[in-house]
């Protein structure tokens, strides 16, 4: 499995990935497509393809920040779920970045949300606050309740949220 840089958005697997992207999400997860292409620009973004066997199978939206990478997105293309992916790439993330957080849907909003949450946990995830706010991304779209995850253990989690509020959607 290979993890390599898109460093533009001109870069022939964008469209792919935005196009995945824009249907796999809720909207008010969602960047629009110019917010989306704005992030090749961003010093603090690293924009990953996953590589496996010579095929795009997905990608990931990091952010590194002061002390931890927080995942903004990650996906793994429809085609190619069910397979033990998603959980061979969280342990590449996990040990390039021993210290990760990402949020996801609370778990009792649906079955799909109980099983990211499980999926999670069974790679080395934990629940460090269920009062996380995501702000709207714009106009039309809404702010959510969010809980975050991390694989290890932050020292001042408000701190933490303060940074991702101000960097990430600022």
């Amino acid at each position: 499995m290979e993890f390599l840089p898109i460093i533009s958005a001109e870069d022939p697997g964008v469209q792919e990935i935005y196009s995945s992207y824009s249907s796999t999400f809720p909207v008010d997860e969602q960047r629009d497509k110019d917010q989306f292409e704005s992030l090749f620009s961003n010093p603090y973004v690293e924009f990953m393809s996953v590589i496996h066997e010579s095929e795009a199978i997905g990608y990931l939206i990091l952010w590194k920040l002061s002390s931890f990478v927080f995942v903004e997105h990650f996906e793994v293309f429809e085609a190619f779920r069910s397979k033990k992916l998603g959980s061979h790439i969280m342990n590449h993330l996990s040990e390039s970045y021993p210290s990760i957080i990402l949020e996801i849907e609370p778990a009792e909003l649906s079955e799909d949300a109980s099983r990211r949450y499980s999926f999670y946990q069974r790679n080395n995830f934990s629940l460090i606050d269920t009062t996380h706010v995501q702000p709207s991304y714009g106009e039309g779209k809404k702010s959510l309740n969010l809980w975050l995850l991390a694989n290890y253990t932050p020292e001042n989690i408000e701190e933490a949220k303060k940074e991702i509020h101000e960097i990430i959607y600022a």
